[in-house]
């Protein structure tokens, strides 16, 4: 077993070297980091650069998603826990960047990396027994960011979630000096919402918007569906619906059957896991345990198909997202939902 002390020297040795060196791999549309000072703040830490990263590694698929679509490949060291296939605008640029862990990383694998920055989309990646702590990185001078997204005590009050995201695009832009293209995917994004929310005006308000219930997965024959904490409240809101589970303060609970059937949704929202391969997870099978259900077959959003499907990935925070809340915003168009 090795040593963390050495560890921490070796990482240390890599490190100073980093920085005269440029990562393998790349892009013809990717440039070269000059020397810069950059400062942001994340998950209420502050995070300095003297230079922007060359060495960077993001811990999950969220993190690398958003490093590929800013064009960063050849800033990357590593890449880590992927759930689902990359999509193909992505393929080539993930190509080149090692995979340090098929899930999610150790210290020991992180350590291997050398990494000069590690981006993570939510806090639990950073704990003594999977990637080390935020402290200990920061006793190694490697720098980390955790999503906005999962901060929620370090965020303005009331701050929408997609309003977090494009905060995280901005800092990012920020810490690698790619401020140009990480403000037009903010922008393009904020416009893909603008655009979602346009039907929310022409959807009956108060008491009268449709109820929804997202079906997230289903574990031992048991339904986990969307709460309060999560984006799919957020994504109701803006397209003039209501979550049904907005009462329930989490992000995807346990529910039973009996419970979504007794909140008697007016549609409802699959979320298809099949690339994941768990049982279950298919949108397919999804419907499948719905209409093979004593209860919830009787439902009338089941029994006039008033189901939508959509990439359960995009329904959990990440540079995807906006393409589910288009997918959703266009569901409720073809249910007759918008006037």
């Amino acid at each position: 077993m090795r040593h963390p002390a050495r560890l921490g020297i070796a990482l240390t040795l890599a490190l100073a070297t980093a920085g005269c060196s440029t990562a393998a791999g790349g892009s013809e549309a990717a440039t070269e980091p000059t020397a810069r000072t950059a400062s942001v703040t994340s998950c209420g830490r502050p995070v300095s650069f003297a230079e922007p990263p060359r060495r960077a590694v993001a811990l999950d698929q969220t993190s690398t998603e958003t490093l590929l679509e800013l064009g960063l490949q050849d800033r990357m060291a590593g890449t880590a826990n992927l759930k689902t296939k990359i999509p193909a605008r992505y393929e080539a640029a993930y190509a080149t960047v090692p995979v340090i862990a098929p899930k999610i990383a150790t210290g020991e694998q992180l350590r291997a990396a050398t990494p000069d920055f590690v981006v993570g989309g939510s806090a639990d990646l950073f704990t003594a027994d999977r990637a080390s702590t935020r402290e200990e990185l920061d006793a190694l001078k490697v720098p980390t960011f955790v999503s906005a997204v999962d901060c929620p005590r370090q965020n303005p009050a009331g701050t929408p979630p997609f309003e977090l995201l494009f905060s995280d695009y901005e800092k990012l832009g920020t810490v690698f000096g790619a401020e140009e293209r990480a403000g037009k995917l903010a922008a393009d994004q904020r416009a893909a919402v603008a655009k979602a929310g346009e039907s929310a005006s022409r959807v009956p308000g108060g008491a009268d918007r449709p109820t929804v219930v997202y079906l997230y997965s289903v574990f031992n024959g048991m339904p986990y569906v969307a709460g309060a904490t999560g984006l799919p409240s957020e994504m109701s809101r803006i397209v003039g619906a209501k979550n049904a589970f907005d009462d329930v303060d989490e992000d995807w609970p346990e529910v039973s059957w009996e419970e979504v059937a007794e909140r008697d949704p007016d549609f409802i929202v699959i979320g298809d896991l099949s690339e994941r391969g768990r049982p279950g997870d298919s949108a397919a099978e999804k419907r499948a345990t719905m209409t093979g259900h004593p209860v919830i077959s009787k439902l009338a959003a089941v029994r006039d198909d008033r189901i939508l499907t959509v990439p359960g990935i995009e329904l959990d925070p990440s540079v995807r997202s906006v393409h589910a809340l288009g997918l959703l915003a266009q569901g409720m168009k073809d249910l007759g939902y918008v006037r």
